[in-house]
């Protein structure tokens, strides 16, 4: 991984938390939250046997009106119902101020990946409007509250690099 990146890589700490402490102005831009079919890279780390629907969010987070992070996050169907109830409702909010903020939900170590244009999280990042050609580096964890799993993916786009690593 790019040197530049290691620390917003493997940093185990809220991100939403880490990019608002350098910059001015932090926002999040929704940009989907609907049911939709699980990706392949997710059916195991889910527990779900196949292409089944879940629940899907995804947003923008955004530096001083930059967007900096694309944040691909999925909940099993039935879960959205219980558990991660939240997740629902959370529209323009931060996911991670809420997941860290609550001491019932456990985080599992981060997988670090480099995504090129064969990844459909890439697809979607170029359907979010951000204009990427070159590979870019993702991570994602498994967090978990009363045994039930909230996959979330965040790739990080070329504009985090102006903010201070």
């Amino acid at each position: 991984m790019p040197a530049a990146l290691r620390g917003w890589l493997t940093d185990p700490h809220s991100l939403t938390s880490r990019i608002r402490a350098r910059c001015a102005e932090f926002a999040v831009r929704p940009l989907r939250q609907c049911a939709a079919a699980a990706e392949r890279d997710e059916w195991n780390v889910l527990g779900v046997p196949d292409a089944r629907r879940v629940r899907v969010r995804e947003v923008l987070l955004c530096a001083d009106g930059r967007p900096v992070v694309f944040a691909h996050s999925v909940v099993r169907l039935r879960d959205v119902c219980g558990c991660w109830r939240l997740f629902a409702g959370i529209g323009s909010r931060p996911l991670g101020e809420a997941l860290f903020a609550d001491a019932r939900v456990a985080r599992s170590a981060l997988s670090v990946r480099r995504i090129d244009a064969r990844h459909p999280l890439f697809a979607r990042v170029r359907a979010a409007g951000v204009d990427v050609d070159a590979p870019l580096w993702a991570r994602r964890s498994l967090f978990i509250r009363d045994g039930r799993p909230l996959l979330v993916t965040e790739v990080f786009l070329p504009a985090i690099s102006e903010l201070a690593p």
